[in-house]
């Protein structure tokens, strides 16, 4: 399992490269896309069978509601994601501070969950939408 000092290591790891770096959060499970899914639909798959106490919910979803208020959301998530596109952060300085509210979900699967991973690459599959602070592929 991948520590939490894994996951600041993961974020705040530049290579000094001026190739643009991605990295995903993601557990060992595969979703409808047919791969791994994402810290947020694992903490909801959590949530959603249960198995968080109304604490733990509570964080939960103030957690996902900074994120829905200062990350654009990729508008294919709106028509449930026909294409099966999965998000990557992007690798820079403002991404690695958003990412660093990532800690309590983290913790959570840590505690309910299996195995997080995070997957870093500069070439993530063909880009269908990018903003400031993410990409998303096929």
């Amino acid at each position: 399992m991948a520590s939490i000092q894994g996951l600041k290591d993961a974020v705040s790891n530049r290579n000094g490269s001026t190739t643009m770096n991605y990295f995903r959060l993601h557990v060992s499970y595969t979703g409808k896309t047919g791969k791994p899914v994402g810290i947020f639909g694992a903490c909801h798959h959590l949530k959603r069978f249960g198995k968080l106490s109304s604490e733990e919910q509570k964080l939960f979803e103030e957690v996902d509601a900074w994120y829905t208020e200062h990350l654009p959301e990729p508008p294919f998530y709106k028509n449930g994601n026909p294409q099966r596109a999965i998000a990557w952060f992007k690798d820079t300085p403002e991404e690695r501070k958003l990412t660093q509210r990532l800690t309590p979900l983290v913790e959570l699967l840590q505690k309910y969950r299996d195995d997080y991973t995070v997957t870093r690459s500069s070439a993530s599959g063909e880009i269908v939408y990018e903003d400031d602070f993410q990409i998303a592929t096929l």
